[in-house]
């Protein structure tokens, strides 16, 4: 009975003790109650010794037990995470390719078929497939029109379930997870029912014809798994620092199954993803990425053995003069994802300000726009998924799709890509932010695969043109100089470096899609040329500025320049507590009265003198317990100053304890009993004793680094052993956006007539590189 009351008042500290929403996590306090825990372990263990002979024992056989199953806790619950992850990618993938053909027509031999499946291995053409599969009409216009209605009630439908059920499954999800493996809470972003909702209108999503693509949700729906997983464990639930560990290792498997590329979602998880990463992070990383890969290839979602649709092989070399084509699809990458940043966040401030409750309209309008005007282009009536796949492919392997590879027509194709590539762009720079599940990975790698392709039929061109050009001389004439679909994948590759802002992941990931090594190095120079443009216009990742407009306490890594000292920064007008003096009435006053996190112990009033750091739920936490065990009355006085033993230590009372102590729930009772009463109510063995502090002539730059390396909830900022200020992240981030100039509201630049300058400036300076470039071409040639 006494262990089942122990159990219920350790699961009542750990909900007071949670951390509260839209706060940080403190990672100091939470590393020193990690390792309290693991002291009193191996303390626990040292009392089940073998017997006084070297005999073993039942209870020398029980902790060892412990001992290993807790250490295998951890990778039973990553191996649990990849499984589940690759299950829901398995059918999300399923699901997304039978709601997209649906809305084509169906098949007569199995309502659940889709296209691919329904005529397998049976050829055909574009408009009659086979036999089995039946489109929803022969007349044009009658097959346009339901094609439309299916993409607006697919896209209602995830809208409404959204709206409904789930706002957090709305969005990528990118960048608010980037903020809470940084120590962001945000209670019901990773929970179940976004896992559930944000699954089931995913598929819904795709299959509208929205210009948005599933990878980057599917880092938010692993994500959730993750969560999920390590809420059924008391390891990782009761350690908002241990979770994350887990969240890490699930965002790369998200990318994993995603694209097929475990290595590329580890390295993705590191460049973009974790704030901090260890090895040991690394480690479980690789082996859920690796898990869920494994376990998406056994279910074979294509029944083609490849772990994506649009995977290819390439085993054709390529030649040095087009490395001067490959900078152009590099700078394009660069010109794209500056171009989407920039538009992307004043469509995402329009809606904020005008389409905040009309979130199902906008999608419904957004994906019945999308399919009106997508069907009459055949790169934008099939899925982007499918579409890269096309484009991707060698002519000599299949590859011709609605003449794509006949030289007859390859100036229609070329006018067709570009005019795909055009309106694609449009609809994403509208599209991504909707309240529905929307990412950017593939639709930025759509876009750049139209426009590679394009550039690639037109080197083909120019090559069958002028084959006894000097630039031609190294190709063979009785073998292929040029192969288009390569420059689709190097295209591919820069656009979404450019508005991702990541380079190693995207060459490793498109280096596992295609395992064609000889295609390493172009991919290099391309994404190096992508990411030289980005910085010439100063330009970070959508994820980046997505976190600044919704303001979320996220310091980025680069560092800066300030010339400001941290006294610019901190505030001034504090709540604190003097460490006696005060009552049980008096904190409960405090506590209603103000808001914030945590309260600075000084020596008096008027002094000022720093003793400490109190955080408010262990405040909270400690005066309700008190009061339930009726130990202490409104009257009782409090004592924040540590007691001492004879020889001048601190009298810990027999529990580990540390300067500044992190206690959890296992010791909390037993202090309480132990130093509570009505004549003085202890709290200092709650007290941070030792808390970080700074002086106020530190410069600002030396305290982000601080906050970034050790994760402290707040600095403290003394002069002289007087307390005079604290820092937080915030506070940061409220200077560095008026130091910069950029307090600026998006909001507030310009409106639509900006919008539509600056979207005609942006044409002619593209307009203006074409022009160079073709030019220099054609001198080339003349040469």
């Amino acid at each position: 009975m006494d262990d089942l009351n122990g159990h219920i008042q350790d699961e009542e500290f750990y909900h007071t003790k949670n951390y509260e929403d839209f706060t940080t996590i403190d990672w100091i306090q939470d590393s020193i109650i990690e390792r309290n825990r693991r002291i009193r372990a191996n303390q626990e263990a040292d009392l089940h010794r073998r017997g006084p002979r070297g005999e073993v024992t039942a209870a020398w056989l029980w902790s060892k037990l412990r001992h290993v199953l807790h250490a295998g806790q951890s990778w039973f619950v990553v191996t649990l995470v990849g499984i589940g992850i690759g299950v829901n990618a398995a059918l999300i993938s399923v699901i997304t390719e039978w709601l997209s053909d649906l809305k084509m027509g169906y098949c007569s031999d199995g309502w659940w078929l889709n296209q691919q499946f329904c005529c397998w291995e049976v050829e055909g053409d574009e408009d009659n497939p086979c036999d089995s599969w039946h489109p929803w009409s022969t007349v044009t216009a009658a097959r346009w029109l339901i094609y439309v209605l299916f993409a607006s009630m697919f896209s209602f439908g995830a809208a409404h379930l959204v709206r409904s059920l789930a706002k957090y499954a709305a969005g990528s999800g990118i960048s608010e997870i980037k903020c809470i493996l940084a120590g962001f809470i945000m209670k019901g972003f990773l929970g179940l029912v976004t896992l559930l909702i944000k699954s089931l209108t995913l598929p819904l999503v795709i299959a509208s014809g929205l210009s948005v693509g599933k990878e980057g949700p599917s880092v938010h729906v692993a994500c959730c798994i993750g969560n999920v997983m390590a809420s059924l464990s008391s390891r990782f639930s009761r350690s908002e620092g241990k979770k994350r560990e887990i969240l890490t290792a699930a965002s790369a498997a998200g990318v994993a199954v995603a694209f097929g590329s475990p290595i590329g979602g580890v390295l993705f998880s590191i460049e973009e993803m974790s704030h901090t990463f260890s090895i040991k992070t690394m480690w479980r990383s690789f082996f859920c990425a690796l898990v869920a890969t494994v376990t998406l290839s056994a279910m074979n979602p294509f029944r083609t053995g490849k772990l994506v649709l649009f995977q290819v092989t390439y085993d054709r070399d390529w030649h040095f003069f087009e490395i001067i084509f490959f900078v152009i699809l590099g700078i394009f990458g660069g010109l794209y994802g500056a171009f989407m940043v920039k538009f992307n966040l004043q469509v995402a401030a329009f809606r904020r300000k005008h389409l905040a409750s009309h979130g199902v309209a906008e999608a419904v309008t957004l994906a019945t726009l999308t399919a009106m005007v997508g069907y009459f282009n055949r790169f934008l009536r099939v899925d982007m998924t499918e579409m890269m796949a096309i484009l991707f492919r060698e002519c000599e392997s299949g590859g011709d799709y609605d003449n794509l590879c006949k030289s007859a027509f390859q100036w229609p194709m070329v006018n067709s890509l570009l005019l795909a590539t055009a309106i694609r762009i449009g609809f994403v720079v509208i599209s991504y932010g909707a309240k529905v599940p929307a990412g950017i990975f593939v639709p930025s790698m759509a876009i750049g695969a139209t426009f590679g392709r394009m550039v690639g039929i037109m080197v083909k061109a120019m090559y069958q043109a002028y084959p006894t050009s000097g630039i031609f001389a190294f190709c063979q004439p009785d073998v292929p100089c040029i192969t288009p679909g390569t420059y689709a994948f190097l295209g591919a590759a820069a656009a979404l470096s450019g508005v991702m802002r990541i380079t190693v992941t995207v060459v490793v990931i498109m280096f596992e899609l295609t395992g064609a090594l000889t295609y390493i190095l172009p991919t290099m120079i391309v994404l190096l040329v992508t990411k030289a443009v980005g910085d010439f216009l100063n330009v970070r990742g959508i994820a980046d500025e997505m976190i600044r407009f919704n303001g979320f306490p996220f310091l980025e890594k680069e560092d800066h320049a300030f010339n400001a000292s941290v006294s610019r920064v901190m505030t001034t007008d504090l709540h604190t507590l003097s460490v006696s003096g005060l009552t049980v009435a008096d904190l409960e006053r405090i506590l209603v009265d103000t808001k914030v996190q945590g309260y600075p112990i000084v020596s008096s009033a008027s002094a000022r003198t720093l003793v400490g750091y109190i955080g408010r739920p262990e405040l909270r936490y400690v005066i309700d317990k008190a009061q339930q065990m009726r130990r202490v009355s409104l009257q009782t006085p409090c004592s924040f100053a540590a007691e001492r033993n004879a020889e001048g230590q601190l009298d810990t009372l027999g529990i580990t304890s540390a300067p500044a102590i992190g206690l959890d729930e296992d010791s909390a009772e037993e202090i309480i009993h132990s130093t509570a009463s009505d004549h003085v109510l202890n709290l200092w063995p709650w007290v941070n004793q030792t808390p970080i502090t700074v002086s106020p002539q530190l410069p600002l730059e030396i305290t982000m680094q601080m906050f970034k390396r050790l994760g402290p909830r707040v600095i403290l900022v003394e002069d002289r052993g007087t307390l005079v200020g604290l820092v937080t992240v915030k506070d940061v981030l409220r200077f560095m956006m008026t130091e910069k100039q950029e307090s600026e509201s998006w909001d507030d630049r310009g409106g639509i007539d900006a919008v539509l300058e600056e979207v005609w400036a942006w044409i002619m300076q593209v307009e203006e590189t074409i022009v160079s470039w073709c030019q220099r071409i054609i001198r080339i040639f003349r040469r």
